[in-house]
């Protein structure tokens, strides 16, 4: 007599099947835990087993304050990424948490010191940056780049701005928006960030430095969970960071005090 699955292992494998199947569509939010435990008559504890191991292999992102959702990236993400963008995921996802712990904050001074010239500004280069609505296979996964810098730049503190300009080309260049969404889901994708943006501005415009904060964080860390989905689904772990001597030499060039 074989051995019975655990229900935890029976709920993922009804899950996947309904991924794999279209039963549940790209982009579709995956029902609560309350309606997960009904369906499969199970507890929280399995269902969050259940939920773990989909994640895990990115089949399924976390949004900030909305649940947990399919993902968008495309069907054999796998062959679709360079190898050398495969190399430095590890590293761009590092950056990521890195670039999180400083933008939040330049939001939230950016509330408080910006100009009413400069939100306008802000809101502005928002308009233009969310109606692009591009492929995905020819726009970079940080298209935004430029609207976070001019959020920096409002914040009055030369040593934010500067550190990520200095990211920029670290982090901006190494992926397309087409791995982690494909080209039918981009509407929705767009529309979704677009939100995103509106709700920092919104704080920003309302001079509110901690709303400012929770809606960068918020999108920041929309943002690191589709990079670590993508990893997940290319066999790239999240907590696999360049050891210290890599991150030191990636910073190399930045001026050491005193320096000319």
């Amino acid at each position: 007599m074989g051995k019975r699955k655990p229900l935890s292992t029976l709920v993922w494998e009804d899950l996947s099947e309904k991924i794999a199947s279209g039963a549940l569509q790209p982009g579709a939010q995956l029902p609560t835990e309350a309606e997960l435990c009904a369906e499969y008559e199970v507890s929280r504890t399995v269902v969050r087993e259940a939920i773990a191991r989909l994640r895990s292999a990115g089949q399924v992102i976390p949004q900030q304050g909305r649940g947990m959702f399919v993902s968008e990236a495309p069907v054999q993400a796998t062959f679709q990424i360079p190898e050398e963008e495969l190399q430095t995921l590890a590293e761009t996802i590092a950056l990521l948490e890195l670039r999180l712990s400083v933008e939040v904050e330049a939001a939230g001074l950016c509330a408080e010191r910006r100009t009413d010239a400069e939100a306008q500004s802000i809101a502005v280069l928002m308009d233009e940056v969310d109606s692009a609505h591009a492929d995905p296979s020819v726009v970079l996964i940080h298209y935004d780049y430029d609207f976070h810098l001019h959020i920096a730049k409002a914040a009055r503190n030369g040593f934010m701005l500067a550190f990520l300009e200095y990211l920029r080309p670290l982090i901006v260049p190494r992926h397309q928006l087409g791995q982690i969404v494909s080209a039918e889901l981009k509407d929705s994708y767009y529309a979704r960030i677009h939100d995103e943006h509106q709700r920092i501005v919104a704080a920003i415009v309302a001079g509110d430095p901690q709303a400012a904060r929770d809606a960068m964080r918020a999108h920041l860390l929309n943002s690191l969970e589709r990079m670590k989905a993508l990893g997940a689904a290319v066999g790239v772990r999240s907590d696999r960071s360049p050891d210290l001597e890599a991150a030191r030499a990636l910073f190399s060039g930045l001026s050491k005090p005193g320096a000319a």
